[in-house]
């Protein structure tokens, strides 16, 4: 696991992602971790991660389904 694979659970709406056993691997990894995330939120200017979980934008894969893209 690394910054990258956190920052995907978390766009899609994680509030917590487990590091586990990639502790030892490297036993940084956790550091790392965190570092990468920073320096992501800080190169993108938002200034709290909560401001940034679970905001992935998707839109309807099945146009012609209906029941598959409920109009919100």
């Amino acid at each position: 696991m690394n910054a990258t694979d956190a920052l995907e659970f978390l766009l899609v709406g994680a509030r917590a992602v487990q590091v586990g056993t990639a502790n030892f691997v490297n036993p940084r990894a956790t550091l790392e971790i965190l570092e990468g995330i920073e320096l992501f939120l800080r190169h993108q200017g938002i200034d709290r991660l909560e401001a940034f979980i679970g905001t992935l934008e998707t839109t309807c894969l099945f146009p012609f389904a209906d029941e598959a893209c409920p109009v919100v």
